[in-house]
């Protein structure tokens, strides 16, 4: 999980449930084929709560018009996007058993709307065999973080792809946590505590396959 700014301000509000996950954010995931290397683009779209807390902790909208300034747009843009060099984006993209490098981000920026945070950014990856299809999964290795399918995966560049969703098995996801937690609740895990690191599975696997060589 990243370690930004506004992530203190769980410290400070208690979440509405102790449970992990704490955060739920939506996904919306393009892959891109219209230059030499696909690019997978990420629109995260932050609940109410978290938005409030973000705008909260940097002092943004204190008037609650749920409208941002020239000048806070900026300051929450630079805050957010200001990734730590050892956060990866909560973005796995494979082929096969294969984990492909993820370049570095593009295009990243922030909105703000009737009261809604969103992040949006572009990852280049670089293939290890054309043949292959995609895998992607968009999740947070601690499951601070839940992230969920916003919308249909789309497709840019080509018309010989198909998209397939697989959902987690979520009865052996959570037997894998008590598992690893010794029979304790995930309940009982506040947001200050180790959580072992089952995020992906809970994630939903994105299957990106085309007639033809990526």
């Amino acid at each position: 999980m990243r370690t930004l700014p506004f992530i203190a301000a769980l410290t400070l509000i208690p979440p509405p449930a102790t449970a992990h996950p704490h955060i739920f954010v939506g996904a919306e995931v393009t892959v891109d084929f219209r230059g030499d290397t696909p690019v997978v683009w990420l629109n995260w779209v932050y609940d109410d709560y978290f938005s409030l807390l973000i705008t909260a902790d940097l002092g943004l909208d204190l008037d609650g018009d749920m409208k941002l300034t020239p000048a806070e747009m900026t300051t929450l843009t630079e805050s957010v996007t200001e990734w730590p060099a050892d956060f990866n984006g909560d973005l796995e993209v494979k082929q096969g058993d294969t984990q492909l490098q993820l370049l570095p981000k593009q295009q990243h920026g922030m909105t703000f709307e009737d009261g809604i945070v969103r992040e949006t950014h572009a990852r280049p990856v670089a293939l290890a065999d054309p043949a292959m299809p995609l895998t992607i999964r968009v999740y947070d290795p601690f499951y601070y973080v839940a992230y969920a399918l916003s919308g249909p995966v789309q497709i840019i560049g080509r018309d010989d792809c198909d998209v397939t969703i697989t959902e987690p098995n979520l009865d052996r996801a959570y037997s894998l946590v008590e598992e690893l937690l010794y029979g304790r609740p995930a309940s009982d895990v506040g947001p200050d505590e180790e959580f072992p690191e089952v995020g992906v599975e809970f994630a939903q696997t994105i299957t990106v396959s085309c007639a033809a060589p990526l």
